[in-house]
């Protein structure tokens, strides 16, 4: 597949999941229970940045997520009990053009940093991690109303520098 049709299937994810996160952050409820399109959100990032980290060049990651007994991301309706568990499934391409898929199930979501559960990420069918925590949980949760007098979390920001070697002629 030509690398502009790659490029194009990337934008076009990107996109239509920028769009469904938005209509549905408004939809679903979140007191007490998971919120599918943060979990999908969360997860979209976390694994993206551990698989980066693992030294595999994503080119785009797109999750969904259906919280147990709740609405998927992405659809109208949202449950009125609080889950207590989402199934995720990633979908996603490596800039070579392997297939990349996450899916599992996601216990807690914090603040759009961390996710935690049971998920497994592969590229070609090969299974690259499986984890049963992704990104910073010590971050509060997402939930949690925010008490003003208890210490912030830092931000910590990772630079990575690629370097290009030209043989002397």
């Amino acid at each position: 597949m030509p690398a502009r049709t790659r490029a194009r299937r990337a934008l076009a994810a990107t996109a239509a999941a920028a769009a469904a996160v938005g209509a549905l952050a408004a939809c679903e409820p979140t007191a007490g229970g998971l919120n599918s399109a943060a979990v999908a959100v969360t997860t979209d990032r976390t694994a993206t940045s551990t698989l980066e980290r693992l030294r595999f060049d994503v080119a785009w990651l797109s999750c969904t997520a259906e919280a147990d007994g709740g609405a998927a991301a992405g659809s109208r309706s949202a449950s009125p009990s609080a889950a207590t568990r989402a199934t995720v499934d990633c979908q996603g391409e490596t800039r070579a053009g392997q297939d990349i898929t996450v899916t599992g199930k996601v216990t807690e979501e914090r603040a759009g940093k961390c996710v935690r559960g049971n998920l497994t990420a592969r590229i070609e069918k090969k299974i690259v991690f499986q984890a049963t925590m992704l990104g910073d949980c010590s971050a509060a949760p997402s939930t949690a109303p925010a008490d003003p007098g208890a210490p912030q979390p830092t931000v910590t920001f990772t630079v990575t520098e690629t370097v290009t070697a030209v043989p002397a002629k």
